[in-house]
């Protein structure tokens, strides 16, 4: 398994990281840490997906990033030291490696390249949260399902055969909406022929129909 964190660092520094990680599973559901926990390491993911997201006092969950494997979560203990800003679940049986924040920037002072690493990888965060945020407030609901299936869509390469890896209730959390508006949308997309859906796999049948419903040159009849 690829994890870009680490790619591009000298074989002498793997075992510097292999010394100071702690593996750990957690089953499905399981909180990995609370909003406002301590920042005390960083996780990064072997198997399983994990939730980061926001409860409101309501109660009223917002998805903001579903990670996979190779992705790192609660990088910001590493350059802040500060308490999470959001919460962490499994939403599936994941495998992750910890590695304790103190150790962890021993490792940087040793080898700034494993900082440069981190970077890139914050700088792809920073660029989908920032796009995650206009969404949510400039878009209307069909506008933010168009865009996320292109963004699936890119991170396969460009394919328009798509598996939807999570549920419609969680996808909707994701956008900023309930399920049942979320069904009708999906509906109304397939009725226009922009999509064709089997479970939870999508099909784009008008990738140039879904950007200009992305960017609001288009809407749903």
């Amino acid at each position: 398994m690829t994890i870009p964190l680490f790619q591009g660092l000298p074989r002498s520094q793997y075992g510097g990281l292999a010394k100071i990680a702690v593996e750990q599973v957690f089953k499905r559901g399981d909180t990995i840490f609370f909003e406002g926990d301590e920042a005390i390491g960083l996780y990064v993911l072997l198997s399983g997906r994990v939730k980061v997201f926001k409860l409101s006092a309501e109660g009223k969950e917002q998805i903001l990033h579903i990670f996979g494997p190779g992705e790192p979560i609660g990088e910001v203990a590493v350059f802040a030291g500060k308490r999470f800003p959001a919460h962490a679940a499994a939403l599936e049986e994941t495998r992750v490696l910890f590695f304790p924040r103190a150790a962890f920037i021993d490792l940087i002072r040793n080898d700034p390249s494993l900082a440069l690493n981190m970077l890139a990888v914050l700088s792809q965060r920073l660029r989908r949260f920032t796009t995650l945020v206009e969404d949510l407030s400039l878009k209307e609901v069909p506008g933010r399902l168009a865009a996320h299936l292109l963004y699936l869509s890119e991170r396969e390469k460009g394919s328009s055969d798509l598996a939807l890896d999570i549920s419609k209730t969680q996808l909707a959390s994701l956008l900023g909406t309930i399920p049942e508006t979320l069904s009708r949308i999906l509906a109304r997309m397939t009725r226009e022929k922009l999509i064709k859906s089997t479970g939870r796999r999508y099909q784009i049948l008008d990738r140039k129909g879904l950007e200009d419903l992305a960017t609001g040159e288009r809407r749903l009849a």
